[in-house]
Formats: C-alpha cells, structure tokens, sequence
C-alpha cells in the first residue's frame, strides 16, 4: 500500500466516525453525548489550563513506574519460566488463572498493603499488565524451533549465549506484542486505580466528573485518553511490525 492510500485511508477513517459521532449526539441527545466541535474546543482548553497538567503528570509518573515494573517484571517472570520447561508447565496455569481474577476485586487489597496514593496506583496498574507479559514471553520460548535449541547444544553454547544469540532472536516478535499488550493492560490498571482511591490523575478529574454529570467534561477527557493511547498503541504496533519482517 502506497503513501498515499495510507493517508486517504486514514482520512476517510476521521470522517466516518466524526459522522458517526455526530449522528449518536443526534440520537442520543446531550444528556449522554456532548457534540464533536464543542469536545474538541474543550479538549483544548484543557491542553491550555495551567491546571490541568499537574493532573496529567500524576497520571504520567504512576502510569511510567507501573508500565516499568510491569513490562521488566512480566518479561524477567516470562524468560525465567519458558526457559525452564517444568516450571513453565507448572507456572504458566497458575498466572493464567491470576491472569482471568478480575483485578478490581484485588483493589481493596492493594489499599490495605500500599494505602491512598502514587504505590496504590502504580501496585494496580502493573498488576494489570505484569500478567499478559509473562504469558506471551513463556509462549514465544515455547514456541520456539526445537532445531535452534539442539543446534545451539550441538555448538556447546552457554545457556547465556544460547538465550542470546538464539532465544530472544526467535521469541523476539512475539515477545514484542506481549509489550505492547502489556503497555495498554498497565495504563487501564492506573485509570482504574485513579478512579476509585485518588486525589490526582486524570482518572480522578474522570470520575469527578462523571459525579457532577458535566458531560462535556467526560467526553473531552475520555478523548483525550483514547488519543493518547492509540498513539501510543500506534507507535508500538509499528515497531512490532519492524520486528516481524525481521
């Protein structure tokens, strides 16, 4: 596909669901739907506030220590149990059925160990996404050609030289969509975390709004939200792709 049809493409995506979206408010009326030209007029008096910043970086600092813990964390879990095929079987059961637990009935927990605050939030958010890591990584190493592994023992490699040189290249692309997985799980897990125990974050301003019922203001930051991690998701789904080819 060429440049160009990207582009038209993408064009005639804006256009539908901008037509999509004024066709809802139309049905839907402004108790439940605010109008696309007065959302995007707010979303930019929220990009112009002086206070709405201090909200967004609460949320960017819990969202970058979670994302950390959760993508490091959920990657070192996942090499060391698809590396070793009897802790694998043993441990991949155990974090699929972590894995199914809906993590909002774990927030009260999560209250009582790190109580109100930035730990609360960041706990909830790399619990969301430490899971889906660890699962994709444990698949990719399974996953990988039974060959490479008995070329590499034919060679007398190390088991650090093997899991380098021939491990991580294999399992690499899968390995990648498990990040990329992991990367929205975490920011849904500080969103949520924002939205019931928090003084700051733009889950906060969310749910503040959603009690005043200012619909203008949940469509605008829900907007801006969506923006922000389709970007993000778009970015990661591009280097993803790299990653395949090669």
């Amino acid at each position: 596909m060429t440049a160009r049809a990207r582009v038209l493409d993408y064009a005639l995506l804006v256009v539908g669901l901008w037509l999509a979206w004024v066709f809802m408010f139309r049905w839907a009326g402004p108790e439940a739907l605010s109008p696309p030209g007065a959302t995007l007029q707010r979303v930019g008096e929220y990009l112009t506030s002086a206070q709405f910043w201090p909200h967004a970086a609460a949320t960017g600092i819990a969202f970058a220590y979670a994302c950390v813990i959760a993508l490091v964390g959920g990657l070192l879990l996942g090499l060391a149990l698809g590396t070793n095929r009897l802790a694998g079987q043993v441990g991949e059961p155990i974090l699929s059925s972590l894995y199914s637990i809906p993590k909002i009935t774990l927030y009260p927990v999560i209250l009582l160990v790190f109580g109100l605050g930035v730990s609360a939030k960041v706990a909830f958010g790399a619990l969301h996404g430490i899971f889906p890591v660890a699962l994709f990584a444990i698949g990719a190493l399974r996953n990988t050609s039974p060959v490479l592994i008995k070329t590499a023992r034919v060679l007398r490699l190390a088991p650090v030289e093997t899991a380098r040189t021939v491990l991580l290249p294999a399992a690499l692309p899968e390995i990648v969509t498990g990040l990329r997985i992991g990367f929205s799980a975490t920011l849904l897990g500080t969103l949520i975390g924002e939205l019931f125990a928090s003084d700051q974050g733009l889950g906060f301003m969310l749910i503040r709004a959603m009690e005043a019922h200012k619909v203008l203001d949940i469509v605008a930051l829900t907007l801006l939200l969506f923006a922000f991690a389709a970007i993000a998701n778009g970015l990661l789904l591009v280097v993803e792709r790299r990653v395949h080819r090669r």
